[in-house]
């Protein structure tokens, strides 16, 4: 058998295992739909929280303006925040160690290629990218929800050092810094409100998948 044959046969297995447990019809399993809605929630509340707590000590030139940021002060979006970071550290742990011990991360997510990403961003934007099977992602959705995954750590990861700077010192090293960290927050801050939005449009655009990520058919 050829590599290819190989991979795409691997990617058929581990779809079969990944379906096993779920009921006939059901693409999205109930699972993934609550920890998807969780971190819907702690996501939108970590953000507005978080534009208030920047407010406080900007970075840049620019403030967020306050009303449509969450807290109302310092003080209250720094428990806001702190809530929605408990609840995005624990749901997003259960989400990707149930993904992985079910086999469906490697089956939705595998296999991915610059070229597959190019030919399917290609025919997005041609208008040429069709939405009939929802049971599979293609290039660009994989694309976009493992950056978005590495997003979310990564923004756990440089907001630990942020909130508790002295408790990790190797954390913060490789972060550059305390002020650096902050940076890093920032950003990856805006690349999840970049996939945010792309993805509302998407769903917009496709409203068959929203009805899918609430009853799962």
């Amino acid at each position: 058998m050829t590599q290819t044959g190989t991979m795409v046969a691997s990617a058929s297995d581990g779809a079969a295992a990944a379906n096993a447990t779920i009921p006939a019809g059901v693409i999205q399993p109930s699972w993934v739909r609550v920890t998807h809605w969780l971190n819907v929630i702690a996501v939108l509340v970590l953000i507005l929280s978080g534009w208030r707590i920047y407010n406080a000590s900007p970075i840049f030139a620019f403030r967020f303006p306050n009303p449509i940021t969450l807290g109302g002060w310092l003080g209250g979006a720094l428990l806001w925040h702190f809530a929605a970071m408990w609840l995005l550290a624990v749901n997003g742990l259960i989400y990707l160690g149930l993904n992985i011990a079910t086999g469906r991360l490697r089956a939705r997510y595998w296999p991915l290629t610059p070229r597959q990403i190019l030919g399917d961003l290609v025919a997005a934007l041609s208008g040429r990218l069709g939405h009939d099977d929802l049971s599979h992602y293609n290039a660009v959705q994989k694309a976009a929800y493992l950056g978005a995954i590495a997003l979310l750590v990564l923004v756990v990861l440089s907001g630990l050092v942020v909130w508790k700077s002295v408790q990790f010192p190797l954390l913060r090293e490789l972060m550059g810094g305390f002020d650096n960290a902050r940076v890093v927050h920032f950003f990856a801050m805006a690349g999840l409100v970049l996939f945010i939005v792309v993805h509302v449009v998407m769903v917009a655009l496709v409203p068959k998948t929203l009805r899918l990520m609430i009853l799962g058919r």
